[in-house]
């Protein structure tokens, strides 16, 4: 199967301290779903950045959706990221725009007009809990409901790679459950879907997923299954 992602060798630290991540090599698959476990400090939001390309590696080779991205001009960029979706750990909302407008910027961006923004948004915002608060800004709303603005807005292209940083961790239960099963659907739609947790109960309770564990910086793989084939070799 096809790679949306390969590391090969990558190694990354902020500055001149030491190497927050070290020795990554490893592949995502198309059409899979991971999640990411560790310890707090493992590396898992580093990880992440550098899956959605807001971080350069320090040392290695990145390959997204095939193409080598490690040392690409930022002009570059801009397409690749518009076929992730990312759901941030701080939500980054854009606070004077109202909810629906939150999630309806990624269809903007992407060229969309206008009578095609306003039923899969509105859907969109029921599906996660939120119809009645489509006119509210995010100050005005409650950790939880701006998760969920979060998670709307990453999903609303059909991204083919959907990365997220503790999407349940502002949530109660229920809504946890709603929220994963949507990943999921996703997933079965074809997306590969990278989700870092703590909430063991949330790997446990989503059948077929595999798990990317983080350790000191390193990936922990004890069975090879995500480790990176030579270039050339079978996918």
């Amino acid at each position: 199967m096809a790679a949306v992602a390969e590391f090969d060798s990558v190694g990354l630290r902020y500055g001149t301290g030491a190497e927050v991540l070290r020795d990554l090599d490893f592949r995502l698959r198309f059409g899979t779903f991971y999640f990411l476990t560790g310890a707090s400090g493992a590396g898992k939001t580093s990880l992440l950045k550098l899956l959605y390309l807001a971080q350069r590696p320090t040392r290695g080779r990145i390959r997204l959706f095939g193409e080598e991205l490690s040392e690409a001009p930022r002009e570059q960029l801009p397409p690749y990221r518009r076929r992730i979706g990312v759901v941030f750990q701080d939500f980054r909302l854009i606070k004077h725009m109202s909810a629906f407008d939150n999630v309806a910027l990624p269809l903007r961006i992407a060229g969309a007009a206008d009578e095609d923004v306003e039923g899969p948004v509105r859907e969109m915002l029921a599906w996660v809990g939120l119809a009645d608060r489509a006119s509210a800004r995010p100050p005005t709303l409650s950790g939880g409901e701006q998760q969920r603005v979060a998670i709307a807005r990453a999903v609303i292209n059909r991204p083919e790679l959907l990365v997220a940083d503790e999407p349940t961790g502002n949530v109660d239960a229920e809504m946890a459950s709603r929220l994963m099963g949507l990943f999921t659907a996703m997933n079965r739609l074809g997306t590969t879907v990278v989700v870092a947790t703590h909430d063991m109960s949330l790997v446990q309770s989503t059948p077929g997923a595999q798990l990317i564990r983080l350790e000191n910086g390193t990936l922990v793989d004890p069975e090879g299954a995500l480790r990176a084939r030579p270039r050339g070799g079978a996918k």
